[in-house]
């Protein structure tokens, strides 16, 4: 039979009062529950709200579309995840899936009106409530935003969508 193998009560203590991951984790919760109830009124989630948001952009030259794999990185999740949201937004007529005319494989993804009118709705208030996030915060919220960038790029390689992710 196998001893029982013990954690000294002040590594508890440590990574509870210092783990980065936990911090954050839980801040991001916390923050994700303040804007679900902020939205609320206007029809979308937080993750919704954001997923519309990184489609609202002009058809131009030199814009590129919103792919799958695009948006899938900006938000930093893994495309199965990402499709069933996308789903559940189409089904509720605020986007549009299209397959894209130069790749017939790929597909990009276009705000519908609908959609449209839900984020003008959201907005106001988003802007008011990251107001209220950003006033909350004891440093520079800009400083706290480089350094949760600085973070994400470096895990780049490891993100969700990337091919290194991927077991072989």
């Amino acid at each position: 039979m196998l001893g029982r193998t013990e954690i000294n009560f002040q590594t508890t203590l440590l990574v509870r009062d210092t783990c980065l991951s936990l911090h954050v984790q839980r801040a991001a919760r916390v923050l994700a529950r303040r804007f679900d109830e902020a939205l609320k009124p206007a029809g979308l989630t937080n993750g919704q709200f954001s997923l519309l948001m990184s489609l609202n952009r002009p058809n131009l030259p030199g814009i590129p579309r919103a792919t799958m794999g695009s948006v899938a990185e900006l938000l930093g999740m893994d495309r199965t995840t990402l499709t069933a949201s996308v789903k559940t937004l189409a089904r509720r007529g605020l986007l549009k899936i299209k397959v894209d005319p130069g790749d017939r494989r790929g597909k990009f993804m276009l705000l519908t009106s609908k959609g449209l009118a839900a984020l003008a709705a959201a907005t106001p208030i988003w802007t008011e409530t990251h107001r209220q996030v950003e006033r909350e915060l004891h440093g520079d919220p800009e400083h706290l935003r480089n350094d949760l960038n600085a973070l994400a790029r470096a895990d780049a390689p490891y993100s969700p969508t990337s091919a290194r992710a991927k077991p072989s």
